[in-house]
């Protein structure tokens, strides 16, 4: 009895074993699926990341373009405004000694040039 007891023993610790293995495996074989599956969805959000960073470089790229022609057309129209405001500044009173005088015959003038289209 003792030779089948120690086989009996011998068999129950191999089949304990190859359970624990067989647990093992599985659980090493979940990990490995769900590590997969997370490295997909992070290259997947990667790459809406970098879809949507690069739509915003091209919108950046339109709306710079854009600003550099409002811009430009501020300065043309500050440039215009500054050679009248130096031309107002630079006459000498219509009205000599007659500051509200001459303020008047200003203020006629400019009206008289925002009527003109």
């Amino acid at each position: 009895m003792s030779l089948m007891h120690a086989l009996l023993v011998a068999l129950g610790l191999s089949v304990a074993g190859n359970a624990a293995l067989g647990w093992a495996w599985v659980g090493a074989r979940e990990k490995s699926a769900t590590t997969l599956v997370e490295r997909d969805n992070a290259r997947a959000a990667a790459s809406a990341c970098s879809d949507a960073t690069e739509d915003l470089r091209d919108l950046a790229d339109k709306r710079g373009a854009e600003a550099k022609k409002a811009q430009a057309a501020a300065r043309a129209a500050a440039t215009g405004r500054q050679q009248a405001a130096n031309a107002i500044l630079s006459t000498p009173p219509a009205v000599p000694g007659n500051a509200c005088g001459s303020a008047q015959v200003r203020v006629d003038g400019w009206l008289r040039g925002r009527a003109q289209p």
